[in-house]
């Protein structure tokens, strides 16, 4: 850009010379640096605050889908890729065993009960302790907890969407046996209730972002267009700024100015949802500062969104 506003300016003194409304003297012939000094100092530089620009991406909240309880795999009836609302199916356990449990602890209580009946009516007829009578409730209020914990259980063996999304990269088939691990997860479910898209910003330009800021963003995914957004909120931490507990001393590392990411939300809401995870642009923050670089970054912004067609990188 600045390349093109300091060939407008030599044209037009080629212009003002040629029609001799000025006379070529060194003051004109040094003019150029002097226009391209003040283009850099008081309008680019100045511009990577006013209207910062950086890469951008959507980002979704992926949820491990681990099961509760362990068995085997009886029917697997999504698609991967396909969308589902919260409480879909994913996959069915096989719930033989965790209901022949229920079974087994309902007789349990049934009997218990009955005998609780007869302790209690011993009781008020002055023919039997009130120990027994506490006892036998004991019991029952045990079987009744293990009732509910051997439902929930059977509960468990149907496996369902968190909330709406997808599955993706689906592996898990009928037959197979799956375990309550954390660290075995078996399918991967992508959360699109809530889309994210962050942008990375230089340190150095990130002085003056703040929430509510308007924003500009092209996307790869969809060449030659530019889309309205606003700024949510600056993440206030990164990891180069995080420190965790551990048992050794402070270890020195290189220390690098790594971008700030700040989190925009598009002004077309179904477009958000319709960009796929992983889609990558280029976006535009006008802050309150360097307003007359405004244009010349929307000018810029769109040469990139051009040039998407046919720039892969």
């Amino acid at each position: 850009m600045i390349v093109v506003l300091l060939n407008v300016y030599l044209v037009i003194l080629f212009l003002l010379v040629k029609l001799n409304v000025v006379r070529f003297n060194l003051f004109w012939k040094s003019s150029p640096v002097i226009v391209l000094l003040l283009l850099l100092v008081g309008l680019f530089i100045p511009m990577g605050w006013g209207a910062p620009q950086g890469s951008a991406v959507v980002v979704r909240n992926s949820v491990a889908i681990v099961p509760d309880v362990a068995g085997e795999v009886i029917d697997v009836p999504v698609t991967a890729n396909a969308p589902l609302k919260a409480g879909a199916i994913l996959f069915r356990i096989d719930p033989v065993p965790y209901d022949a449990q229920v079974k087994a602890i309902q007789a349990q209580l049934k009997l218990s009960a009955t005998r609780l009946a007869q302790m209690t009516q011993l009781f008020e007829r002055d023919s039997g302790r009130g120990f027994d009578v506490e006892q036998r409730q004991s019991e029952v209020d045990q079987l009744k907890a293990q009732l509910e914990g051997a439902q929930w259980n059977l509960d468990k063996t149907t496996i369902r969407a968190p909330a709406d999304g997808y599955v993706t990269n689906l592996a898990l088939r009928k037959g197979a046996r799956v375990a309550n691990l954390p660290l075995a997860p078996v399918m991967a479910f992508i959360d699109t209730s809530n889309t994210l898209i962050g942008v990375e910003l230089a340190q150095i330009d990130a002085r003056y972002v703040a929430p509510g800021q308007d924003v500009e963003v092209t996307f790869k995914y969809l060449p030659g267009q530019v889309f309205t957004g606003r700024v949510e909120t600056v993440l206030q931490a990164i990891a180069t700024g995080q420190v965790q507990t551990s048992g050794l001393a402070v270890q020195s590392k290189g220390i690098e100015a790594a971008p700030f990411v700040a989190r925009v939300r598009l002004d077309d809401a179904a477009l958000a949802d319709r960009l796929p995870a992983g889609s990558t642009g280029t976006a535009a923050i006008f802050t309150d500062h360097v307003k007359a670089a405004h244009v010349i970054r929307k000018v810029l912004l769109r040469q990139i969104a051009i040039t998407n067609y046919v720039n892969p990188f």
